[in-house]
């Protein structure tokens, strides 16, 4: 494992070589820890760490996945660089080996107040086929949320209004409640 994992939900999907794996990122460094999770048809690599991918940059906070997708999305909110902090690293999980692409989403917001603009917790649509990012910055700042396509890793639309301060917690109660991640 990386230093300082940040053991929140993660994420959960097949690998292609391991089987079901889940996934976290790291406070401390830029590693995603891949676990593999099936003790059944994958038991030699149940609870092991299967594969360790480079990131941006420590500060991960969020990663997501869906089953209709094959994009594993990367957060990076606190890490002290605002070009990785305002910017999500988008790895494709049928090939973990190639890298990542980094999306701009702060820089799709379209905001030049001078807030932190730290770019925060992917979340899926029911379908699968949109990821919805926080825009955050400081409460007298502007904020937004950032709708991208999954399928093609571009901008669909962005949301702003004045009533949106600091935008966490915007789960997609659907998937929460059904565990899809």
């Amino acid at each position: 494992m990386g230093k300082i994992p940040h053991p929140g939900r993660g994420a959960n999907f097949v690998h292609p070589k391991y089987g079901p794996v889940w996934a976290t990122g790291h406070l401390g460094d830029e590693t995603i820890a891949l676990i593999g999770t099936d003790p059944v048809k994958h038991k030699a690599n149940a609870w092991k760490m299967v594969q360790s991918l480079k990131g941006q940059g420590g500060g991960s906070l969020f990663l997501k996945t869906h089953p209709k997708s094959h994009h594993l999305y990367v957060d990076t909110p606190l890490n002290p660089d605002p070009k990785i902090s305002q910017s999500v690293a988008v790895f494709d999980i049928r090939n973990l080996d190639k890298g990542y692409t980094v999306l701009p989403i702060a820089e799709w917001a379209g905001i030049n107040d001078g807030g932190a603009m730290r770019v925060v917790q992917p979340e899926f649509n029911k379908a699968g086929d949109e990821v919805w990012f926080a825009v955050w910055s400081a409460k007298d700042k502007q904020s937004a949320l950032v709708v991208v396509d999954d399928k093609t890793l571009k901008l669909k639309t962005v949301i702003k209004d004045p009533r949106i301060i600091t935008p966490t917690g915007h789960f997609n109660v659907y998937n929460t409640q059904h565990d899809v991640y």
